[in-house]
């Protein structure tokens, strides 16, 4: 029996055949057009599965479907889903744990090299035919050898003081739970507090999920402690930076500088105090984003789906509401 499948995000024709070209046998697929909670009604209303990657997902829209048996998150955040109005609606939901990992750690580095050495604000001067050599807006440092303090050490925080092994780095790392001794050793990280790090790191990565404990965990305070020649980095969830206080303590030189791939609006207004301020690289929430892992991940996203087709739990690592 087939089934059909929407995606609530707003996608391009080539990703849309791309998935279409993944679909179990008989499955049928439709994205969405356009953006807002009244056109996701209107598509999630005869859906068996939708797919929800960056769109947020509330009761109102998952109220509308009339017979859908799971809401599939495209990654790992959750935070843009209503968990409570799923189950109460009986609806599951599940996300691909760990899937991102490793393009959303290489991308963690890559935003520490563009900002410590200021390589994307040269390439934007150098396209606009402007020569900045030697006239840089602050001084620019290595990685090699600093200290990087790594916030929530899941599956991507891990992945990126893996990384860092090679630049010689000293990685603090801070979560609820933490690894024996030896497997600290092992990784050649070491547990500290979110106030050591804060004081003490050169590097700050931020891989922690957005809960009422880490909204606004980076505000005001925790910059005036941070060290004036440090840096952050978010590629977190929108909400876990304060955004005005960040622009705040760049415009002080309060930190040497940061680099965020999410926000707390998405897409990023065109008036927020983030932009146009020549010591922060910003990007549209792509980390994820790589050739290399979209078809291990949509394998296993329909994966879930038919597991629920056939009357079968998704695989516990996957499941956040059965």
């Amino acid at each position: 029996m087939g089934h059909h499948v929407v995606l609530l995000d707003h996608s391009t024709e080539a990703t849309v055949a791309r998935l279409r070209a993944l679909l179990p046998e008989g499955w049928t697929l439709t994205a969405g057009t356009a953006r807002g909670d009244e056109h996701m009604k209107e598509i999630i209303a005869e859906a068996d599965f939708a797919i929800a990657g960056q769109v947020g997902v509330g009761a109102e829209v998952l109220g509308a479907a009339r017979k859908l048996k799971l809401l599939q998150k495209w990654g790992v955040g959750y935070d843009n889903l209503d968990l409570e109005a799923a189950r109460r609606l009986g609806i599951k939901v599940a996300r691909t744990t760990g899937s991102n990992a490793a393009p959303v750690a290489e991308f963690t580095l890559g935003l520490m090299l563009s900002t410590l050495r200021q390589i994307a604000w040269s390439h934007m001067h150098m396209q606009a035919g402007e020569w900045k050599g030697g006239r840089m807006p602050r001084e620019s440092y290595l990685l090699g050898g600093k200290t990087v303090g790594i916030v929530g050490f899941g599956a991507i925080g891990s992945r990126v003081a893996a990384l860092l092994r090679g630049f010689e780095c000293t990685v603090l790392y801070t979560q609820r739970t933490r690894l024996p001794p030896d497997e600290e050793a092992a990784r050649g990280v070491r547990h500290a507090s979110i106030d050591e790090i804060i004081e003490r790191a050169d590097v700050i990565s931020l891989h922690c999920p957005l809960t009422p404990a880490t909204a606004n965990l980076f505000s005001d305070d925790a910059f005036r402690r941070m060290k004036n020649t440090a840096v952050l980095i978010t590629v977190a969830r929108g909400g876990v930076v304060d955004e005005p206080a960040l622009a705040r303590a760049l415009a002080a030189r309060e930190i040497l500088a940061a680099a965020a791939d999410v926000f707390a609006e998405e897409p990023l207004p065109a008036d927020s105090p983030l932009v146009g301020l020549d010591h922060v690289v910003l990007t549209p929430h792509l980390a994820a984003g790589s050739v290399d892992v979209f078809a291990p991940t949509v394998r296993r996203m329909f994966r879930n789906m038919k597991h629920v087709a056939d009357g079968e739990p998704v695989p516990a690592i996957d499941s956040l509401v059965e």
